[in-house]
């Protein structure tokens, strides 16, 4: 996927909803942990060297999966590159599992199950599609049967 590399700066800016230094290993052989700054903004985790502004690296939390492992890590495995898989290890467990509820909040596919959920909710109480007024319930994106690539 290609990214406008000015746009990824700005948002790497942007106020975070979730941001700390962990132990991060990356996927290559012989990767071993990092002291890294790790920042979640909107559906992008960047990751800065403690000591820089700039990130040195982003992951798009897309068509990923998010789990906890042993102790207080959790990883990041790509569906389409099963190889790529990052590593963070947390302080404690609790964090580490505040992290991976965040992680897992965060992606786009997350918000539209949700948001799908919560309207199918709202109108079998009240009988009323809650979209209609925006003029956009019949968007394929929002229907519970679609099919997504």
């Amino acid at each position: 996927m290609r990214f406008n590399e000015k746009e990824l700066l700005y948002l790497s800016r942007q106020p975070s909803e979730k941001a700390a230094e962990l132990g991060m290993k990356g996927p290559k052989k012989g990767d071993v942990p990092k002291k890294r700054l790790v920042k979640l903004v909107v559906n992008f985790l960047f990751y800065f060297k403690t000591d820089e502004e700039e990130p040195i690296g982003a992951l798009l939390l897309e068509q990923c999966k998010i789990q906890q492992e042993d102790g207080s890590m959790f990883s990041i495995i790509f569906f389409d590159e099963s190889e790529r898989k990052y590593q963070f290890e947390c302080d404690t467990l609790d964090q580490c599992q505040e992290w991976v509820e965040s992680l897992t909040r965060a992606s786009y596919e997350y918000m539209r199950k949700s948001l799908i959920f919560y309207r199918s909710e709202i109108q079998r109480l009240t009988g009323r599609d809650p979209l209609e007024q925006y003029g956009i319930s019949e968007e394929a994106r929002f229907q519970i049967c679609s099919q997504r690539t």
